[in-house]
């Protein structure tokens, strides 16, 4: 029998399982070939401003399928709704028979998000000593709280486009995290001083500029998972000494990777994939000197790893 899971009953169980290991697993899965995930299906809309992605695959050696659905409409926060809305299906790779509904509200999505960027600082970013989180929505605050057991690091500034916002943020990582959260004045305070960068938002212009990346830097995109969207300015990635994507296939046609080519700032075969770094099969970080960028558009073997560590948790 098909199960329903509830994200009250699916909440309890995230802290038996090690989701950010799922993840990078299902990372070097895709990047060594074992993975089938066809390309994003989308739907885009202007009144009021919104997205859907629809992602789906499987793991060859593997017993399930996911489709996930998620959404982001940007406006919601102001009619008090989450701007993250979707779930996901797991299907028998067996037989078709629809194995589990993961009622998420879209919250696996956020998770799966934050545990790559997680993943990326863990293998790409310098000894850290300030975070900066662009942004101050659920992702910028899902990213923090991996990222706090990723380092020791505890100096975070933090930007948003609404400084009321910015302050809500800092006041609720300082409690939730014991982090130390500044407010910066602008982006480029917080790039000049901050040696991880991870940007959040929904922005189809750059927020962030190439002057302002100090050697040594490592940024985490993961905003601009849609071919309009984009958070850093093309020359940060052409200047970039290892530039790493979540899915070279994927990033060819969204997301910041894709707008750098476009550009002419970057040469498609610079671009490694982190799975690729993860198995030690393409060079990252070799230097601290190093100014590192990870690309994260989001790829359906997140989802299936998230969706299968949770129904299994659960069965």
């Amino acid at each position: 029998m098909t199960k329903v899971l509830r994200w009250t009953e699916m909440e309890p169980v995230l802290d038996e399982i090690d989701i950010v290991a799922a993840i990078e697993a299902g990372f070097v899965a895709y990047s060594a070939g074992k993975a089938v995930i066809p390309p994003v299906a989308e739907l885009c809309f202007e009144q009021p401003p919104g997205d859907v992605h629809i992602k789906y695959g499987y793991l060859q050696d593997g017993d399930l399928y996911v489709v996930k659905i998620a959404s982001g409409f940007y406006d919601n926060p102001k009619r008090g709704l989450p701007s993250s809305q979707g779930l996901m299906l797991l299907f028998s790779k067996l037989t078709g028979q629809t194995e589990a509904i993961l009622l998420d509200d879209g919250r696996l999505t956020d998770i799966r998000t934050a545990a790559a960027g997680a993943i990326a600082a863990r293998h790409l970013a310098p000894e850290i000593t300030q975070i900066g989180i662009v942004g101050t929505g659920i992702q910028a605050r899902r990213q923090l709280a991996l990222l706090m057991k990723e380092t020791p690091c505890r100096n975070v500034m933090v930007w948003g486009r609404t400084p009321q916002h910015a302050q809500d943020y800092a006041q609720q990582m300082a409690t939730t995290h014991g982090a130390r959260v500044t407010v910066a004045a602008d982006a480029e305070q917080l790039a000049t001083s901050s040696n991880l960068i991870v940007t959040t938002t929904p922005s189809q212009t750059p927020l962030i500029e190439a002057a302002w990346i100090q050697p040594g830097t490592h940024i985490t995109a993961v905003g601009a998972d849609s071919p309009d969207k984009q958070e850093l300015a093309s020359a940060i990635l052409g200047r970039a000494d290892v530039v790493v994507a979540d899915s070279i296939g994927q990033c060819l046609l969204r997301g910041e990777i894709h707008k750098a080519i476009a550009e002419e700032q970057l040469d498609a075969q610079r671009v490694v994939e982190l799975g690729a770094v993860i198995a030690g099969t393409a060079a990252g970080r070799t230097s601290p000197q190093q100014v590192t960028v990870a690309d994260l558009t989001g790829v359906a073997v997140q989802d299936l790893q998230i969706a299968a560590a949770v129904y299994q948790a659960l069965s």
